[in-house]
């Protein structure tokens, strides 16, 4: 069992060196709280992966000592993880109201809504541990009802802050809880842990106000339908989409899962305003002049199945851009989508849509939740900590955010930048970078968790690759020999027509092969197998520099 003869301890299970699965823990003497369980969705090279989560092999193996897990905000790659933490370990979840609902939605899905304990907390809550407190304060980022986080223990203050910027003029009125940001640091802040997602970032995060202007300017100028994509979670750009939709007479219909679900979920809950009547079904846009709709739609980021994409080349049922239309696409691209989301806009440009695109100043259609330097310098300024762990975020972030708080005063040396899986532990005030527990991906492939390992996606990376040949032999049982000449099946390697030669060398040189083995190693299929995979593999690579996945079957007759 791995324990900690430490009084107070913080682990980093997640979102260190990486953008996605944000994980923390805290640990005072035998309780341990989680801090976020997210997601991260995976790049081309994971072929089949659905997500990525973390790994919670040192949570299990020390249950008895989790008591809950507190939620910052409701974005995936904090939320995402949830019901398969869940499914592991019975703890009730500490999170906003909004945040609760969109966590329902996910338990729901996944049939564990009933079993477990959801308990709603806001910035002025309190929640009591058998040794230290915890308390909140409100952030301002782009989802609606964030919180930093204080834990009060006997060795000193640790603040997380959840993910945040300072927007002195938010949407929704949703602002940061500065003053309490600062009584909190003149209390005294042993330990900081701070997201680095724009440390690289000069100057001060643009203010939503910004976009709304922007919105309300494109709306107005439509000629056509108008159809705003963008994350479904960011609730104050579908206000400004639907306020603009209400000031140029727009009816408004949903596109997307997810879309239709976080807005349910947002009007329900008191966070989207409406109006009476304006909601149409998707079924009734091709009966209402294009002038009179606005479409909110996911795909933001290009995913090939969300509901721009599908757009974008025809193929979203009884719903068409069409030339004249206005796209807005209302999120920047998240490093690694890029590319798609060049092939939508293309897309989009082809049918003859005005598609307006970028973040920030280019298009002014988005900006982003995170701060940039100054606001995380002002984040330090007010906590003005002992100690400082950067965190949310790749290596080179989390260096940029470290020398920004030396700038401000922070003690050179104070500071850790630590990897998933890394511990810092806290005794008499002093913290120290000490030891490792297990940390990594857990990867979900279908209904399956964590049994899809490097093994396997090597296999599928080689497929992908240069195919596959199915080599089946047919052997005598009594005389260990070939009874009919191989049968050779290409799977993605070469096309069969096409490469009739090559396939009959390759059966000549396998007939040679067996026929060579003593008769000691014909009674051994593994040996037939291993000695046929070897054996053609480098004929092959020799003849066509590729290297196929060979998989020998010998049926016995």
């Amino acid at each position: 069992m791995s324990t900690l003869d430490q009084t107070l301890a913080v682990f980093a299970l997640g979102g260190l060196n990486e953008i996605g699965k944000n994980m923390y823990a805290i640990q005072y003497e035998d309780e341990i709280i989680i801090i976020d369980c997210g997601n991260k969705f995976p790049d081309e090279s994971l072929l089949g992966i659905d997500l990525i989560i973390p790994d919670i092999s040192f949570l299990i193996e020390n249950k008895d000592k989790v008591k809950g897990l507190i939620v910052t905000h409701g974005h995936e790659d904090h939320i995402g993880g949830i019901p398969f933490l869940l499914k592991k370990l019975k703890i009730p979840v500490y999170a906003t109201r909004f945040t609760l609902g969109l966590i329902e939605l996910k338990l729901k899905e996944h049939k564990i809504l009933r079993e477990t304990k959801l308990v709603e907390i806001d910035s002025s809550s309190t929640i009591s541990f058998n040794g230290f407190n915890v308390e909140f304060f409100k952030v301002t980022h782009s989802i609606p009802d964030c919180l930093g986080i204080v834990f009060r223990t006997p060795e000193g203050n640790i603040v997380h802050t959840g993910d945040f910027k300072f927007d002195y003029t938010p949407a929704k009125k949703e602002h940061s809880e500065i003053h309490k940001m600062a009584e909190i640091g003149k209390e005294g802040v042993l330990l900081l842990l701070s997201e680095s997602t724009n440390a690289e970032r000069r100057g001060s995060t643009p203010s939503e106000q910004m976009v709304g202007e922007h919105v309300d300017e494109a709306f107005l100028k439509a000629e056509g339908k108008v159809i705003l994509s963008t994350f479904a979670s960011n609730v104050s750009r579908l206000q400004q989409a639907i306020d603009a939709a209400t000031k140029t007479n727009r009816k408004l219909a949903l596109l997307g899962r997810s879309m239709v679900n976080v807005v349910e979920v947002a009007i329900e809950r008191g966070y989207l305003d409406v109006p009476d009547g304006m909601m149409i079904d998707q079924n009734e846009i091709n009966s209402l002049p294009p002038e009179k709709i606005c479409i909110l739609c996911t795909g933001s980021q290009g995913e090939p199945l969300a509901a721009l994409s599908r757009l974008s080349t025809g193929n979203f049922r009884g719903v068409e851009v069409l030339a004249g239309d206005t796209v807005i696409l209302a999120a920047g691209p998240i490093p690694g989508n890029e590319k798609a989301v060049t092939r939508i806009v293309d897309n989009l440009f082809t049918i003859g849509a005005k598609v307006i695109y970028g973040s920030g100043s280019s298009s002014g259609m988005h900006v982003s939740g995170h701060g940039y330097q100054e606001d995380l310098k002002l984040m330090l300024t007010l906590m003005n900590p002992t100690y400082f762990i950067p965190i949310h975020g790749e290596y080179r972030m989390l260096h940029h955010h470290r020398q920004l708080a030396e700038s401000v005063g922070l003690k050179k040396g104070n500071s850790f930048i630590i990897k998933n899986g890394d511990v810092v532990e806290i005794k008499n005030r002093e913290a120290r970078q000490t030891r490792r527990v297990p940390a990594g991906n857990t990867y979900v492939d279908g209904i399956g968790v964590g049994d899809t390992g490097e093994i396997v996606l090597r296999d599928r990376k080689q497929l992908s690759e240069d195919g596959m040949l199915v080599i089946v032999l047919t052997m005598s049982k009594h005389e260990k020999k070939l009874v009919t000449n191989p049968d050779t099946i290409s799977r993605g390697f070469v096309f069969v027509k096409n490469a009739e030669e090559l396939l009959n060398d390759v059966n000549k040189l396998i007939t040679k092969s067996v026929n060579e083995l003593d008769d000691r190693d014909k009674n051994e299929w593994g040996i037939i197998k291993q000695h046929v995979k070897r054996s053609v593999g480098q004929y092959l690579f020799t003849h066509t520099k590729k290297k196929p996945m060979i998989l020998p079957i010998i049926i016995e007759v």
